[in-house]
């Protein structure tokens, strides 16, 4: 049997948020790599509806923009005033509707807010809704402490009587800990209906989409509810605190799904990862260690302590320690760190090596070659099995330009040198330590740029009089004497 699809879902997300007490929209905060709205949106592609709507209103452009660079197939209604949720959800209707559409079956109305609730979930709520024909079907809760939340009051064939608020409710009815989590499945034909029918008599002077389930009952239809496996799913964000709780419950979700498929994490209170990074089963994530974007963790390579990863792609059997990389491809079996630092453009190939304080950016690194210790490698090519000499820099920018350098095959450099771009050292060439490479060197050859030494004796006792270095290349000087007077 094909999975039910919903014929809409529609995303009420144009309040303004101002408990957040921040000059970025509510749903545009981020946890887990993405928008608050980025995950509810991503939850409601899962289902494969007919429609999505996202109802927009404050800083709607930066919304209604942010909405298109994530998901560009989806539709944004723009609620200019906030005149409550149930007019927020007739702008979603009416936004298809001016497009043409005539809408038959399941909608689904949801909150940009809610980043915590899955797919799964409202699939079941899909489910119970039209295996059950109701007219409307409220997705609930059964949560410990159910203070200031709306009450369910069910009848004795299960179905929803009443939705009663803190405020109204008797002693007997605030011990009911199932509550209303504001996520509905409607009839669609049914809710177009009752929205027009909703008044602004209330305190608030607004229209209430909670006022369509009492028009809807009252009308005859039946009112259903079904119960979220997790009642943290329905939390909705308001301020930071809330905000960093709901972080913290995504990372511990995503990383028991991670270990529950085979990947060992080490200390999951210190480490986290984005909703889009993917493991394979036997990696191994070490303490202090944060995995953000589009990152891939092979099998059996080992990442941490104490790295940050950013759609980075880790292959089989590499190692990484203390690192930090953006954007960067690691090869099987290579090694990274101690404190190596890969911007975007590295890639290592398989076996290679980037060391202790090593930086690469935009450069390609052969397999088996190693850049071990102490240099920066910019805009260059390495073949493979090279060794590039400890405290080496590449020398790329010219103060207006990048040049690019190539290092072949089976080269050893020295220590201490400078390339200097754009320059191309040829397979299995050699490059003495403290030279400044300026010119191409041949295959095989061995390059030396460097000036010639030369030894200015007594220099520092005629310059530096009576110093504790003038003092000591004396006492040096006597104790010469006094061995060739033994001799």
């Amino acid at each position: 049997m094909s999975p039910i699809r919903p014929a809409a879902v529609v995303v009420l997300a144009a309040g303004e948020g101002t408990r957040m007490k921040s000059a970025t929209p509510k749903v545009l905060h981020e946890i887990g790599g993405r928008s608050l709205v980025g995950h509810v949106v991503a939850a409601a592609r899962e289902l494969a509806p007919e429609h999505l709507v996202v109802v927009v209103g404050h800083a709607r452009e930066r919304v209604s923009a942010h909405l298109a660079s994530i998901d560009p197939a989806i539709r944004s209604a723009v609620q200019h005033e906030q005149n409550g949720t149930g007019h927020a959800a007739r702008i979603g209707l009416d936004e298809l509707s001016a497009q043409g559409v005539a809408l038959d079956g399941t909608v689904i109305i949801t909150y940009g807010d809610t980043p915590l609730l899955t797919a799964d979930t409202l699939r079941a709520l899909t489910a119970a809704h039209e295996a059950e024909g109701n007219a409307v079907t409220v997705l609930t809760a059964e949560v410990p402490d159910p203070t200031g939340y709306g009450r369910i009051v069910r009848a004795d064939d299960g179905a929803v009587c009443a939705i009663v608020e803190q405020k109204d409710a008797t002693a007997g009815q605030r011990a009911i800990t199932e509550i209303n989590s504001g996520v509905y499945a409607f009839d669609a034909a049914l809710l177009t209906d009752a929205l027009g029918k909703i008044t602004t008599d209330n305190a608030q002077g607004e229209e209430y989409l909670t006022d369509t389930l009492s028009i809807l009952r009252e009308a005859g239809h039946r009112v259903g509810a079904t119960v979220a496996d997790d009642h943290r799913e329905i939390l909705g964000i308001n301020n930071r605190v809330q905000l960093a709780e709901a972080r913290r419950l995504l990372n511990d979700r995503l990383l028991r799904e991670a270990m529950l498929a085979g990947v060992t994490v080490v200390d999951p209170a210190t480490t986290w990862v984005d909703a889009e990074v993917e493991f394979e089963p036997d990696a191994v994530i070490h303490p202090g260690t944060q995995l953000h974007g589009a990152t891939r963790i092979a099998s059996g390579a080992e990442v941490g302590p104490n790295c940050t990863l950013t759609d980075t792609e880790v292959g089989r059997g590499a190692r990484v320690i203390n690192a930090v990389a953006d954007s960067a491809r690691i090869g099987e079996d290579a090694s990274v760190g101690p404190y190596a630092y890969l911007r975007p453009g590295t890639v290592l190939g398989p076996g290679a090596k980037a060391g202790t304080y090593v930086e690469m950016k935009n450069a390609v690194i052969g397999e088996g070659t190693k850049v071990p210790h102490l240099s920066y490698v910019g805009d260059a090519t390495i073949g493979e099995h090279t060794n590039i000499g400890a405290a080496s820099v590449f020398v790329n920018y010219d103060g207006e330009h990048k040049h690019h350098t190539t290092v072949g095959s089976y080269c050893k450099t020295g220590s201490d040198n400078m390339f200097v771009a754009p320059v191309t050292v040829g397979d299995g060439a050699y490059t003495a330590a403290g030279s400044v490479i300026t010119r191409d060197v041949p295959a095989g050859a061995l390059a030396v740029a460097r000036g010639q030494q030369r030894n200015i004796e007594g220099w520092v006792a005629r310059k530096r009089p009576g110093s504790a270095a003038a003092q000591a290349a004396e006492r040096s000087a006597r104790a010469d004497d006094d061995g060739a007077g033994e001799s």
